[in-house]
């Protein structure tokens, strides 16, 4: 799976804090485990994480430069959310 280079750099991100990294990942798994299909699930988790990059893009570089240099268009986070919904519910019960 290819993340673009939003997606690789907010996933590096989240990575690299152990804080925000147990916060998504309980958020994923919160997501995956309301059930229904999991095209709604990815739609659910890809319009947190781009709420998410909106947020950090506030405060946070390199975010911040991204957003000054290529404006607020809304950026899709669909193959990050199929990338951690596949990692991190893998072995959650359900």
């Amino acid at each position: 799976m290819s993340l673009n280079r939003y997606e690789q750099l907010l996933l590096d991100y989240v990575e690299m804090r152990d804080e925000e990294k147990r916060f998504w990942l309980a958020r994923v798994i919160e997501i995956w485990k309301r059930g229904g299909n999991s095209e709604r699930a990815v739609l659910d988790l890809n319009a947190q994480l781009w709420e998410y990059f909106e947020e950090r893009s506030r405060y946070e570089s390199p975010f911040r430069e991204i957003v000054l240099r290529e404006g607020r268009a809304k950026i899709s986070m669909i193959s990050l959310s199929e990338y951690l919904l596949k990692m991190w519910t893998v072995s959650t019960p359900t």
